[in-house]
């Protein structure tokens, strides 16, 4: 059995983000998203998620390209020198974990914080990944699974890329998708095994991997049907980010702009009839809030 989760990035980022990812979710194909407690939209996605009971709501917990929720005083380890700011890319990111200015009581506490403003809106996560999968990484995994244990979440999205989603042929013809795929492969064969060995030791969730990391900012109808084809047995998560290119979200600092609408109209073309019939897939939702057991729970 395929069991698929269809989670969409970045709800509470723009009012355009906000409403294509319910336009998805009421088309019957995004099943899950997960939510900036420090989006400025914030308050309007809470506002549709209490409309949506069907929609599972996870914390996306933002440590990178950003601005913390606690006082900057209360996470200095964490933020770009001189500023107020989370490091601005992944890279700076592993920079400063290199050199042990990442301390794990800050990263802790700044994720502890997200989970709870969302809590306290009213909204019953279901799980937590990463803005641009900071959790990835063992140093800065292991306090995120502690402050997600802290708010009594039990489930984690699995940000390695699964074999095959992307092949290389298809690849060498686009450079962006190719230096995507060389990446993503990387990652998963240096930092998968022990990453699962954490998530399983702190009695988590998860599925056996990701699709669409690869292919953030290049997810067309073409590709995702490609890759849907190509998905093997078991339970994974397609990561996506639908959006309207707006005016408001010219305002935000973003690399995915156009590609939103383009991955929308990609996820407005199926239906989860479509998904069983055509593509042998049931479309699901992880769960894992305590004191219930986590699983992947079919919609």
């Amino acid at each position: 059995m395929k069991h698929l989760i269809v989670n969409a990035d970045d709800f509470g980022l723009t009012r355009g983000v906000n409403r294509a990812i319910v336009a998805c979710h009421e088309r019957g194909i995004v099943s899950s998203t997960t939510l900036m407690a420090t989006g400025a939209r914030f308050e309007e996605a809470v506002g549709l998620a209490r409309q949506l009971p069907g929609l599972s709501v996870g914390c996306h917990v933002v440590l990178v390209d950003g601005v913390p929720l606690l006082p900057p005083g209360e996470v200095r380890s964490l933020l770009a020198p001189g500023t107020e700011r989370f490091h601005q890319t992944i890279g700076e990111v592993l920079r400063a974990v290199a050199r042990g200015r990442f301390r794990a009581d800050e990263v802790e506490a700044e994720a502890a914080a997200q989970m709870a403003k969302l809590q306290a809106a009213g909204v019953e996560l279901s799980h937590f990944d990463a803005h641009k999968h900071t959790h990835m990484f063992p140093s800065i995994l292991r306090p995120l699974l502690r402050a997600a244990t802290e708010r009594g979440v039990r489930a984690v999205r699995n940000p390695f890329e699964a074999p095959g989603s992307v092949g290389w042929l298809e690849a060498f013809g686009n450079r962006t998708l190719l230096l995507r795929k060389a990446e993503t492969w990387a990652l998963r064969a240096a930092l998968r095994g022990r990453w699962l060995k954490d998530v399983r030791a702190a009695g988590f969730e998860t599925t056996d991997g990701s699709l669409g990391v690869a292919s953030t900012g290049a997810l067309d109808e073409t590709r995702l049907r490609r890759m849907l084809v190509q998905m093997r047995e078991g339970s994974w998560e397609l990561v996506c980010h639908p959006g309207y290119n707006d005016q408001e979200l010219a305002t935000v600092k973003t690399k995915l702009r156009e590609s939103r609408e383009v991955e929308m109209a990609a996820l407005m073309s199926l239906t989860p009839r479509e998904l069983r019939e055509s593509y042998g897939a049931v479309l699901g939702a992880l769960r894992g809030t305590a004191p219930h057991p986590a699983k992947v729970s079919n919609i």
